[in-house]
């Protein structure tokens, strides 16, 4: 079994020809020839030294920042101030780099279309809009061109090749669809598993279901289709297999949970491993960035794809963290020319891990916390991550979903789906776990809503802070 806890499986060999009659070697259309070809380039830039791969990373920025600088209005004052060297052509150093401020998501919301480019080189194809989920409260739009596109498939494509996953199998996908789109009973179906897989090699189908469907209904309709592999949010990966654990019954064809948008822990990985006998293989990517960190395939910690973008982990003085340092996740996608995001403050922290056994060059990202407001402020002032997915409610009581929400610097308030309220005994047990789990002492009071609501993008929330901006950041 691998660290995801998948069977090991050898890599496909022999990808699908365009041609019937050209059977091996295979030849490629256009298009699959360029996701092959870059996808060679990984295999080999994968093993890069880490001091390599910045220094190319360095040599892509340069560039984009030339075009930022020339074709991008938000870039030009911003870049001209803080990288002086290269109005003269001057190399790029760390030092320069570290000189130009942040972005935010409130500046790219304010600049609109200045942050658009003017002229995108030919090569990079045609651009379109891309939204963030607004998880939040701040969505952001982009352009994004086909080149963009590419490396969101050829990292997508790495992703199945890492995990050696059989191709033949059938993908079953459970998120937020467009309205109306892949509704419970049915879902919808697609031929292959996308456009990226499908430009190399035969797969099996792809069925979707959206994620509005009931945790009842989500447990019916996959043991119908028999996934092979179910890829879903976290938070659902969490609640079916705890659906499945506690009604006794099994999904015998799956062979691993894929897992994306949300912090996926521990404890999500002993209930998959509990419920249906399989591991979890994470990712870690953004709408506006593309891909950021894929999980090892022989390690449950994430490489950063440096291939595709320069990830910082910073602490509070803007340094970069350390092997088992907590700071804020700021990414610059290196090949997105129509919209350059040049040191984008994505919103999340995560932990710096140390270099990985596997020899892979690709920086180590030990855990993704979450965002700002995903923190809880103590009494004293200080703050920290709630790890509360690892108590263990329903051990205490029925409790099908919960919520865990700060409303004021010393109260929390606790929101329970059950299917019977609470007995006194049973709270009073909930607040030492929660307060034990946390370290400190909070007033914490019981909600019991018909359901809690899941966010745009169907995200979900265990723990929130809706203190006023100044208390989470921590009076910053």
């Amino acid at each position: 079994m691998t660290a995801s806890g998948t069977d090991l499986l050898p890599p496909p060999r022999v990808p699908a020809s365009t041609s019937d009659d050209l059977a091996w070697p295979a030849i490629f259309n256009r298009h699959g020839a360029a996701v092959a070809s870059l996808l060679q380039q990984l295999e080999a830039s994968q093993w890069w030294s880490p001091e390599d791969l910045r220094r190319h990373q360095l040599l892509q920025i340069q560039r984009l920042l030339a075009h930022a600088r020339a074709h991008v209005p938000f870039y030009r004052n911003r870049l001209a101030a803080a990288d002086p060297a290269a109005e003269s052509g001057g190399t790029l150093t760390p030092e320069i780099w570290s000189a130009i401020p942040l972005l935010t998501r409130a500046e790219i919301q304010a600049a609109g279309e200045r942050l658009f480019s003017h002229r995108i080189p030919q090569a990079h194809g045609e651009a379109r809009p891309i939204s963030s989920s607004g998880s939040t409260g701040r969505p952001v739009t982009v352009m994004v061109t086909n080149v963009q596109q590419l490396f969101w498939q050829v990292f997508t494509v790495r992703d199945h090749v890492w995990q050696r996953r059989d191709l033949s199998g059938t993908q079953a996908v459970i998120r937020s669809f467009a309205d109306g789109k892949a509704e419970y009973p049915d879902g919808d179906r697609s031929a292959n598993w996308g456009r990226g897989i499908a430009g190399l090699y035969r797969t099996g189908p792809s069925v979707n279901l959206a994620i509005t469907a009931t945790v009842e209904q989500q447990a019916e309709w996959l043991e119908r289709v028999r996934p092979t592999y179910l890829l879903t949010l976290p938070s659902v990966a969490a609640e079916l297999a705890a659906h499945f654990r506690s009604s006794g019954r099994r999904l015998p064809s799956l062979r691993q949970v894929r897992t994306m948008a949300e912090p996926a822990d521990h404890t999500l990985r002993d209930l998959c491993r509990e419920a249906w006998g399989v591991g979890v293989a994470d990712m870690y990517s953004a709408q506006e960035t593309g891909y950021i960190a894929l999980q090892c395939p022989e390690h449950e910690h994430l490489h950063v794809q440096a291939e595709g973008a320069l990830v910082e982990v910073l602490d509070d003085d803007l340094r970069p963290c350390g092997p088992g340092q907590v700071g804020r996740v700021v990414v610059t996608p290196l090949h997105n020319f129509a919209t350059p995001l040049i040191r984008y403050e994505v919103g999340d922290f995560a932990e710096v891990g140390d270099a990985c056994p596997c020899g892979r060059g690709l920086p180590v990202l030990r855990r993704i916390l979450g965002r700002v407001r995903n923190m809880c402020t103590l009494p004293d002032g200080g703050r920290v991550w709630p790890r509360l997915t690892e108590v263990r409610y329903t051990e205490i009581a029925p409790i099908r979903q919960f919520q865990v929400v700060q409303t004021e610097p010393a109260v929390l308030e606790v929101r329970l789906v059950a299917t019977r309220g609470l007995t006194a005994d049973e709270e009073d047990r909930l607040r030492d776990l929660i307060n034990g789990r946390i370290g400190a002492t909070f007033d914490i009071v019981f909600r019991y809503p018909d359901a809690i609501p899941r966010g745009p993008s169907g995200k979900y929330e265990e723990f929130r802070s809706d203190l006023p901006p100044g208390h989470m950041a921590g009076g910053r």
